[in-house]
């Protein structure tokens, strides 16, 4: 794939949609070690980082709760996404397809692929509050949910285009954007988090633990996070890429199931010392005049990334931010534009995943998504995991239960009703279950990924019997 070119596309096998990756075409670990480093170190962390501090987290909460929550998360994408990628080697798309159908995975695949395109925006948002500051642009605040300016637009679609063009060029130009930006990034958020103790005051782990201390009142519009809800949610922010499958669409390049554990490197160092550096960096910006007086209007103060990074690490900062929103942005589009491709396979994989990149572009006009992140990451990851449960429970239980594998393949069935209806009965119930007695989301994912499941063989087992 390194010679992939625009002129080249004709072949619709090129990002292997439809069949196996070759064994030629497998990678080692040291292709995905920088690519999930630069995908978890990247631009949601500069954002991630702040929104916790504005949910009134104390220490250890914070420091434990993510020691373990990213944690159960490598586990998750070692044993269940790495094994299964390895075992077939297809797209998470075209393999929920010979499961589902063509009609019922099409609806899956448009609201995957959306949903992945919101998260882009959200990273094309991120790094537009760093190229605006020259330019002296007004950043979004905590509460904006429209776009504040027309220069706003203006850097984010031209964000929005380079991102686009490097997704849209495939697999190996992202992995290779990735290791090449991924060591900028981590000594950035190292020397942020450095700059920021120093300006804290920060002489010994007392004054380091005491900067969360016991925790606070949560902001206006925010919830009080305890240790369980950052152990979950740090777990499950990811949902849809490891229980969800959707890394099967990346993994499947692997040589081996080992490669799963790569992902300790994004999270570890991203979810972990990036979370907690990006924490100090609006910790810094919070003793500010400017702050202290939002905060005694009632107003919460911004989390734009690009001038916490800026106050630290000046110049350096800026170039960080940017980057960061990129190599989070670059896979997530190329992952939506594999969903777009599934629905309209004869279409050019360049050209939709162009669409996917300007699906992202328009989102990342609109703050909320990336001001409201952990909100959005626990409902995409919500809605989008369930479905990964069928794959597991089938590779896992479809001999013991009975069931017959790749049922829509095997006997020619364009609609899978037993996967509608898990999908629905679990993911419906469940959220409606949260809204009802104000269950925080992330706390049902699970349930409704086993649910899912064990659905997913029930119902089948029956229908397939009749």
């Amino acid at each position: 794939m390194s010679d992939y070119t625009i002129e080249n596309q004709s072949s619709q096998n090129e990002e292997y949609e439809r069949q196996p990756v070759p064994t030629s075409k497998l990678k080692d670990w040291k292709s995905f070690l920088g690519m999930y480093a630069g995908e978890h170190a990247a631009g949601t962390e500069f954002v991630i980082g702040p929104l916790f501090l504005t949910t009134g987290v104390s220490a250890f909460d914070l420091i434990v709760g993510l020691l373990l929550g990213n944690l159960l998360a490598v586990l998750s994408w070692r044993f269940l996404t790495a094994e299964i990628a390895v075992k077939y080697r297809l797209t998470l798309y075209y393999q929920l397809e010979k499961i589902c159908g063509k009609r019922l995975v099409t609806f899956y695949n448009l609201a995957n692929g959306i949903l992945f395109c919101f998260l882009a925006g959200a990273m094309i948002t991120v790094s537009a509050t760093a190229v605006g500051i020259p330019f002296d642009m007004e950043m979004p605040k905590l509460t904006d949910t429209m776009p504040n300016s027309g220069l706003f637009v203006i850097i984010v679609i031209a964000i929005g285009a380079v991102i686009s063009i490097i997704a849209a060029r495939g697999y190996d130009t992202v992995a290779k954007a990735a290791n090449v930006m991924s060591p900028f990034i981590v000594l950035a958020f190292l020397i942020a988090g450095i700059v920021a103790m120093g300006q804290l005051g920060v002489g010994s782990v007392s004054d380091f633990w005491n900067i969360w201390g016991e925790g606070s009142e949560p902001f206006p519009g925010q919830i009080k996070y305890t240790f369980w809800h950052v152990m979950i949610w740090s777990w499950f922010c990811n949902a849809a890429m490891h229980i969800g499958m959707s890394d099967l669409s990346v993994l499947r390049y692997a040589d081996k199931p080992s490669v799963g554990w790569t992902t300790a490197a994004g999270l570890y160092i991203g979810h972990y010392m990036a979370w907690i550096a990006a924490a100090l960096l609006y910790a810094v910006y919070l003793q500010s005049p400017e702050a202290q007086q939002l905060l005694a209007g009632g107003t919460a103060p911004s989390v734009a990334p690009g001038p916490l990074a800026y106050n630290a690490i000046g110049v350096f900062g800026i170039i960080a931010v940017i980057i960061a929103g990129w190599t989070t942005a670059n896979p997530t589009i190329y992952r939506a534009g594999l969903a777009f491709q599934a629905i309209i396979p004869k279409a050019n994989t360049f050209w939709v995943t162009i669409l996917a990149g300007t699906v992202a572009t328009i989102a990342g006009m609109f703050p909320a998504f990336a001001m409201k992140l952990l909100d959005f990451v626990a409902l995409y990851g919500f809605i989008l995991a369930p479905m990964g449960a069928v794959i597991v429970f089938q590779h896992f239980f479809a001999e013991r239960w009975g069931v017959i594998k790749d049922y829509a393949e095997q006997r020619g069935v364009n609609f899978n009703m037993a996967v509608l209806l898990a999908w629905l009965i679990s993911s419906g119930g469940f959220y409606l279950l949260s809204v009802s007695q104000g269950i925080f989301l992330s706390f049902l994912t699970l349930p409704a990924w086993l649910s899912c499941g064990v659905l997913f063989l029930l119902l089948s087992r029956q229908l397939q019997s009749k």
